[in-house]
């Protein structure tokens, strides 16, 4: 059959919303809230995010039908910031061939063989696809930055304190521009989890035996760098929010209030792709009538 693509005169654009990075490099971290404004009713944003998350399931149908667009969605957050949780809320009874999960922890060798945006280039959503980066190519500016002894096992020939990250922001935003261009639609989310909900949540995962598992000592550790960590989220979000692959620093404290900003911003993206099913031709259409007839008289 021949497809007839339905077109959008739509050029994509950021989503608006209360949490968007400005572009400009104004966002400061300690400004940034952690917690809604005021009472949250917990049925009522859980009912919005169904309602957000079945609409994705629709768009998600069309972006795959479509086959033209990427979607890339990252999730960076401290320790138990919520990024499990909200990614199995937000785009739970998506069909699974059309969507992929990356995590990215500790690189292994082959990795470290190679740059550091090669293990997340594999790793990009085809077109017609949602990917999602659990973690992702901002580790290299977030742990590393905060332990710059990881770059010894990096090998780097001409490794620089003084110019390594500026240099690895400009790495990441021609990458993330270059993906853009060619028809990846990004969009990235820190999940900001105030330090005192963050004991709070790696305690229960002390207390609850089935969150045993998901607990790191490491994690208690590494609270003693949390303003180290701030600092260089909020030069990481400064540097690399652009309206081709804008940040947005969503409060989670609240888990059902976070998870339904999350939703939102994520319809409103495939949303503003403005992508249908495609149509056929009129030669299709009568080759479909005669497929109808052949079929009803067998």
């Amino acid at each position: 059959c021949i497809v007839r693509r339905m077109t959008s005169n739509r050029k994509w654009s950021a989503p608006k919303s209360d949490f968007l990075v400005p572009f400009d490099g104004s966002f400061r971290i300690d400004r940034a809230a952690t917690a809604p404004n005021g009472r949250v009713d917990k049925d009522s944003v859980k009912a919005s995010r169904r309602e957000h998350t079945a609409e994705i399931y629709e768009l998600q149908r069309k972006l795959y039908a479509d086959n033209r667009y990427a979607a890339l969605f990252v999730f960076q957050a401290m320790d138990a910031g919520g990024k499990d949780g909200t990614i199995r809320n937000v785009f739970t009874g998506v069909n699974p061939a059309g969507f992929q999960v990356s995590s990215f922890k500790a690189p292994s060798d082959e990795e470290l063989d190679h740059d550091f945006l090669w293990r997340v280039a594999k790793r990009l959503p085809e077109r017609g696809r949602i990917g999602v980066f659990n973690r992702s190519h901002y580790e290299e500016v977030l742990v590393v930055r905060v332990h710059p002894e990881f770059l010894a096992g990096q090998r780097l020939p001409n490794a620089n304190l003084e110019t390594i990250w500026s240099e690895r922001y400009e790495s990441i935003r021609n990458f993330e521009k270059h993906l853009a261009d060619n028809g990846t639609i990004i969009v990235k989310f820190f999940l900001n989890v105030s330090l005192e909900e963050q004991k709070n949540r790696l305690l229960r995962r002390i207390d609850k035996p089935s969150r045993n598992w998901k607990f790191n000592p490491g994690d208690v550790k590494e609270r003693d760098r949390w303003p180290d960590y701030m600092e260089a989220f909020e030069d990481a979000l400064n540097e690399t929010s652009r309206p081709w692959a804008p940040w947005y620093a969503i409060p989670a404290d609240s888990k059902p209030y976070m998870r339904m900003q999350v939703a939102s911003i994520v319809r409103e993206t495939l949303q503003g792709l403005g992508v249908e099913y495609p149509e056929i031709d009129d030669d299709a259409r009568r080759a479909l009538a005669d497929c109808r007839k052949s079929l009803e008289g067998r």
